[in-house]
């Protein structure tokens, strides 16, 4: 394969980020304010802002606050076996677990992805926290 067809870290950050919000615009029909995506050796790191919906926002200032809560909770996990495809379909590597979790009342989300291993990119240097003997293993 050629190097220059390999995608470099921030690109398949940048396209995570992107297929994410697409994916909440079409199955939610809500927009996220902003997704941001950061690989960490064997490990990825998700935030969402503004992730609580606009039914979660209307539950949240009455009394039933409580069902807010396990609303966004069946939320985070019908959309997680999607979130996992993205992941492996993008970043091509395997997931071994998906942590997620929401703080409805500021609207933020935050997903850790365990990988198989780090993702193949064309500058594996630039990925925090990366062993260098990965990096020597890539540029042999």
């Amino acid at each position: 394969m050629l190097m220059s067809s390999i995608p470099t870290r921030g690109q398949v950050e940048r396209t995570l980020a992107q297929r994410i919000q697409a994916l909440y615009r079409e199955k939610l029909g809500h927009r996220l304010e902003k997704v941001t995506c950061q690989f960490f050796d064997e490990k990825l790191a998700i935030i969402l802002e503004n992730s609580t919906t606009h039914a979660e926002q209307l539950l949240l200032g009455t009394e039933q606050g409580k069902l807010a809560v396990k609303l966004r909770w069946q939320i985070d996990m019908a959309i997680r076996p999607q979130i996992k495809a993205l992941i492996e379909e993008i970043a091509k590597v395997s997931v071994i677990a998906l942590l997620s979790d929401t703080a409805i009342e500021s609207g933020f989300s935050g997903i850790l992805a365990v990988l198989s291993s780090s993702p193949p990119v064309r500058d594996p240097a630039s990925i925090p926290k990366i062993r260098k003997e990965k990096v020597a293993e890539v540029d042999s």
